[in-house]
């Protein structure tokens, strides 16, 4: 009995993490990037393939070689930043509901676990 409800809490928690992986992501390859996926009005976090600082941004649209944005929803700084020095972009919104949902099913994991060990 303890074996199958550990095989059972293993295969769930092996299943979050792997959705927690479930962000957008563009190649170095600035030719393979459209960035069609990108949405407006959505806040992203964009990683740099100079080595500076991440940089959020509420993405607004695409002028030519250059994404737009503002640096939040608060803050209207404009932001441009040339796609060539793009390494990775990542939707923050989508990253807080996989985090969120990967503790509520952490949480409903350790609860069968403990469960299943006080009724022995």
């Amino acid at each position: 009995m303890k074996a199958s409800v550990l095989l059972k809490s293993s295969l769930l928690t092996s299943l979050f993490v792997i959705s927690s992986c479930a962000t957008t992501k563009y190649s170095e390859d600035v030719s393979k990037n459209n960035y069609s996926n990108l949405e407006a009005g959505r806040m992203y976090v964009v990683t740099m393939k100079d080595g500076s600082p991440k940089q959020k941004m509420l993405f607004r649209n695409i002028d030519g070689d250059k994404l737009v944005g503002t640096a939040g929803k608060k803050d209207s700084a404009v932001v441009i930043i040339p796609k060539s020095n793009v390494a990775a972009v990542k939707d923050r919104s989508k990253a807080r509901v996989v985090a969120g949902a990967t503790v509520i099913g952490a949480a409903g994991v350790a609860a069968l676990v403990i469960s299943s060990l006080r009724a022995d």
